[in-house]
């Protein structure tokens, strides 16, 4: 439960923080889709995948990120049948301010307990984790 509270309130300040920055039409499920998008890009069924919803919910997703200007679609480099979701500027943009707001919320942490255990927390969870999916809790 404690790790789930962690994990809100890290999702809430980096919201906060991408909000403050000016991407105010952007909710946390977005940015758990830009982690897939980045660097490469991603189809649609690779996003539904990584984000644990079906394939139609994931393009609805890309159909609005797109309509936003946040994401384009394009020829897949390697499957003439599929199309290629990459970030567009303002996605690159909009994922640097959630950088930004990532370490700006994990500072009160810092202060908190101390940089070196915060360390220490990173460590583990990197070592508890397995990379690849992120589910976003709805």
């Amino acid at each position: 439960m404690l790790l789930l509270g962690a994990a809100s309130a890290l999702v809430d300040g980096i919201n906060a923080g991408v909000h403050a920055r000016g991407f105010t039409d952007l909710r946390p499920a977005h940015g758990f889709a830009f982690v897939r998008l980045a660097p490469d890009g991603a189809t649609v069924v690779e996003l539904a995948e990584h984000l644990g919803v079906t394939k139609q919910a994931a393009s609805q997703m890309a159909d609005e990120l797109v309509r936003k200007g946040y994401v384009a679609r394009g020829p897949h480099p390697a499957d003439a049948r599929a199309r290629l979701l990459t970030l567009t500027d303002k996605g690159w943009a909009c994922t640097r301010a959630a950088d930004e707001a990532a370490e700006e919320a994990l500072r009160p942490w810092a202060d908190a307990i101390g940089p070196e255990r915060l360390a220490t927390v990173r460590a583990a969870l990197s070592r508890l984790t397995v990379p690849g999916r992120i589910r976003p809790t709805w």
